[in-house]
């Protein structure tokens, strides 16, 4: 897991691996710490690597979002696998989290 800021303020946190058990203790640490730290206007969790989450995965997302509620600071979650989309869909988060109710690339929006 990395964590950089970008010029406009908002910080961008790539996460890996895993989000079950034995990870979401270390990635809820950095992502409350530097929200509560850091205040950024956005806050940018990439999935792209991410290759399974469980429960326990899906409720450290919840609660990075319910503190970036209280700081003020944009939560989003930038290119979630199909897998990762599936899991928000099933238990109704993924709109919460801004997400398209389907990750098909045959989708459209119109604006």
């Amino acid at each position: 897991m990395t964590t950089r800021r970008q010029a406009d303020g908002t910080i961008v946190v790539d996460v890996r691996g895993s989000l079950d058990a034995a990870t979401v203790d270390a990635v809820r640490e950095t992502l409350t710490g530097t929200l509560q730290r850091e205040r950024p206007v956005a806050l940018i969790v990439d999935l792209t690597f991410v290759v399974f989450m469980d429960s326990m995965g899906v409720g450290m997302l919840v609660s990075g979002f319910n503190t970036a509620r209280e700081t003020g600071t944009r939560f989003v979650l930038r290119n979630p696998s199909e897998f990762v989309h599936h899991q928000l869909r099933v238990t109704g988060l993924a709109e919460m989290f801004g997400l398209p109710p389907s990750s098909s690339s045959t989708q459209s929006f119109t604006p």
